[in-house]
């Protein structure tokens, strides 16, 4: 985004280990916000400013038993790579969701999936390989940890993932940092394997937690 921080990574570090500690809040989120500044016309940019916040995270159970419904929608975000706070298409797509009795959607460009609005997909094929996209997307933190994981004990692979792929995988789920991993039991009118949450996404996100130091 070409805007200064201001403060080096080892100044940063010291920041967050700062706010930790004085607010005490064991299961939390740091997000760290970085805008253009004060500018007379609203568009310029100026002086960064930094905000820096945390708030208590709940994990819920429930929503990895009962499985999410995807459901498809023709869109590349804008600069993939970069984590911004642009939801635009996300919020205006609320409605169409709503409508298709969806929990979220699924961008894909020419059947070629890339992610959610705010998480990352994973396919487990039926010979136990998995499979994430790889290219216009944000690699998500808890993306690159579970690849980790998964590479102890299975195949991982990262490269296009089409619709069609997503149709015929055994096991589907989604990862970001207050969803863990999610299972994905349906997208659009498919049901995805038999219709239940798969042996290797369980195995996965019972690793996950682990490593994170989250009690389940």
């Amino acid at each position: 985004m070409h805007l200064p921080v201001g403060k080096s990574r080892e100044e940063l570090k010291n920041v967050l280990h700062g706010l930790s500690v004085k607010n005490n809040i064991p299961d939390s989120g740091i997000k760290i916000t970085l805008t253009g500044g004060y500018s007379e016309d609203g568009y310029s940019l100026k002086k960064p400013n930094l905000i820096i916040t945390q708030k208590a995270l709940s994990f819920s159970h429930n929503e990895f038993s009962k499985g999410l419904k995807l459901v498809t929608y023709e869109h590349q975000r804008q600069l993939p790579d970069v984590k911004t706070i642009d939801y635009l298409m996300a919020i205006w797509l609320k409605p169409f969701i709503a409508e298709k009795g969806a929990d979220d959607v699924l961008y894909h460009k020419s059947g070629i999936v890339t992610e959610c609005p705010r998480s990352n997909i994973f396919i487990v094929t039926n010979d136990d390989r998995i499979i994430t996209p790889a290219d216009n997307i944000l690699k998500g933190v808890t993306r690159k940890h579970l690849i980790e994981v998964a590479k102890g004990k299975f195949v991982v692979e990262e490269k296009n993932v089409s619709i069609e792929d997503i149709v015929k995988a055994k096991e589907v789920f989604i990862t970001s940092t207050t969803k863990q991993v999610l299972p994905v039991l349906q997208v659009d009118d498919h049901v995805i394997g038999n219709g239940k949450t798969g042996a290797i996404t369980l195995w996965l996100k019972e690793q996950l937690s682990q490593l994170i130091g989250v009690v389940q």
